[in-house]
């Protein structure tokens, strides 16, 4: 099933060839237990992930607004260590921000060994808003693509995992959304206009996110499209993804030095 949802990095990316509302024709009810064993799973890992100290672990979310970056931290990746586990958001690049290159801002936050860190959105702004809004032109994008890639073969190289998920929505889930904001008043506080001038250029978006999925794809660093229409099944195969990646690093809790071992075998701490 997750090979599905993941880019080959040999492969020429079309959004319309995934469904945004694809659930591999199960419903919520038959996937319940095993994702509250998941959830259990991620927290376990997560404890010896950080004991262990031999990898950062940074997860990357894009996607359209009202695609569900937030929620996804909120109802995929809850009851997580917040000591461990850190969500950095990006928004509008300060001033100080625009004086350095595009990824400084990112490169800075990336997650120490032992540490998960969420990206809510990322350095790959720099290769969608601003080529949808024209203040880089193609040439630059595809300089930035070849950039990005060597930057996460880096961050891999120096042990940092990049799990990267565009979470894939419709025009029309959006539309509900964007709605519902309106119509909501504990979720007026989330309407922006921002949101629906954004709206207008959603074909523009869609032809730059299937651009990155396409570039930036690599086997150190893959792409996974997540149908995220029904956000049961996004979190779903998001954790699925992540407890796999842990499991696969095959992490122990460190051995203890011979002053401890001395203390547990005589169980007893001094006053």
């Amino acid at each position: 099933m997750l090979n599905d949802y993941t880019i080959d990095s040999t492969r020429k990316v079309s959004l319309n060839d995934f469904k945004p509302n694809e659930t591999d024709k199960l419903e919520k009810k038959d996937i319940q237990d095993e994702y509250l064993a998941l959830q259990q799973r991620f927290i376990a890992l997560q404890e010896i992930f950080a004991a262990a100290k031999s990898y950062g672990l940074l997860i990357i979310l894009q996607g359209m607004d009202c695609s569900g970056k937030d929620g996804t931290v909120k109802k995929a990746l809850t009851g997580v260590d917040p000591n461990g586990f850190v969500v950095q958001s990006f928004k509008v690049p300060t001033q100080e921000e625009l004086d350095h290159d595009y990824l400084w801002r990112a490169h800075k936050v990336i997650p120490r060994k032992g540490n998960i860190t969420v990206f809510n959105r990322s350095y790959y702004e720099d290769v969608l808003v601003t080529r949808v809004h024209k203040t880089i032109d193609a040439k630059t994008a595809k300089t930035r693509f070849k950039e990005i890639v060597e930057f996460e073969k880096y961050l891999v190289n120096n042990g940092i995992i990049v799990m990267k998920f565009f979470l894939h929505i419709s025009k029309e889930f959006q539309q509900k959304k964007l709605q519902s904001r309106l119509e909501t008043p504990e979720k007026h506080w989330k309407f922006s206009m921002a949101d629906l001038a954004e709206r207008k250029f959603w074909d523009q978006y869609q032809e730059c996110y299937a651009d990155v999925l396409s570039n930036c794809s690599t086997k150190q660093a893959p792409w996974h499209i997540i149908p995220s229409d029904c956000r049961w099944f996004r979190d779903y195969i998001i954790l699925k993804h992540i407890v796999k990646t842990l499991e696969g690093l095959k992490l122990q809790y460190p051995e203890i030095n011979d002053t401890i071992a001395q203390l547990i075998q005589n169980a007893k701490v001094g006053k």
